[in-house]
């Protein structure tokens, strides 16, 4: 007589939700033990791996029912989506780069034309918040803009992602962190990337699925190697070297959770936002 596995029947019978995040290793590190079944929160997962860019504009038609997006991009779909607390990145020195090829003054680049990874990234909201005037943008996927700074195509252009510890190599120099800025002109550390739920799944799978990322992100932490080959099959570009700095780089407590702290960042980031007229009037709840 058969056994019967009940756990292996309650996976399969699991409701499916569709989740979005990068390819990038701080995703995957967060990502891969909820994907992959090591933590349990109820639900199994489709992942769809894509670009930020390509994420947001999929949250802007409420395509899947939990991605990853920009915090910029979150104050443009706050009637359709709210923010988790835990799984996205959040922290000190880690904010986008802006390259040239040439040592140029960050304040005279008015009228030259500038590479931006996305027009919804933080890193596309946060140069317009530093320099308002500045009007002439590129839209690129984040990987081309090196290079086209490098051709001459640009005069300069905002980097994100593993970019950072690879620029120099394309013989481009940093003229301004706008991470460090945004540190010295708020005193707050710089949301840059947040994990959005759909609101009509219910106040119950939401408190879920915030608590799963948690877990899946302290999971990663304690057992580091259990997330490497998941991590190297959408890196494969990437050095070891180079994966590891981008997690201890985006990967921090405040994945595990955005606490007091990383709330009032967001909060001050979409205020400016608003404030600026980037963003639509924050009318809905921001957390669960």
């Amino acid at each position: 007589m058969n056994t019967v596995d009940t756990k292996q029947i309650e996976k399969k019978s699991s409701p499916i939700l569709s989740l979005g995040f990068s390819p990038c290793p701080n995703d995957t590190f967060i990502f891969d033990a909820l994907v992959h079944g090591r933590v349990e929160c109820g639900y199994a997962f489709k992942e769809r791996l894509e670009d930020v860019e390509t994420l947001n504009r999929m949250a802007l038609s409420a395509t899947l029912d939990v991605s990853k997006v920009s915090y910029h991009l979150l104050g443009h779909i706050l009637g359709d989506y709210l923010l988790l607390r835990s799984g996205g990145a959040l922290g000190r020195g880690c904010g986008p780069l802006l390259v040239a090829r040439e040592k140029l003054d960050a304040a005279s680049l008015a009228g030259k034309r500038i590479a931006l990874p996305g027009r919804y990234t933080t890193a596309a909201l946060l140069l317009r918040l530093f320099n308002p005037s500045l009007s002439d943008f590129v839209y690129l996927p984040f990987d081309k803009i090196m290079a086209a700074v490098a051709d001459g195509s640009v005069a300069a252009g905002v980097i994100i992602h593993e970019s950072r510890f690879t620029y120099q190599g394309h013989g481009l120099q940093k003229i301004l962190d706008l991470g460090q800025w945004w540190e010295e002109e708020t005193g707050h550390p710089i949301p840059l990337g947040g994990i959005a739920a759909r609101r009509d799944l219910g106040r119950e799978t939401l408190l879920a699925l915030e608590q799963a990322i948690a877990a899946s992100v302290e999971r990663a932490f304690k057992y580091p190697a259990e997330a490497r080959p998941y991590i190297r099959a959408h890196s494969q570009e990437m050095s070891d070297e180079v994966c590891d700095a981008h997690i201890g780089l985006y990967v921090n407590d405040f994945s595990r959770g955005l606490g007091s702290e990383g709330e009032a960042a967001v909060r001050l980031l979409l205020g400016r936002a608003e404030a600026a007229g980037i963003i639509p009037p924050l009318r809905e709840p921001l957390l669960i």
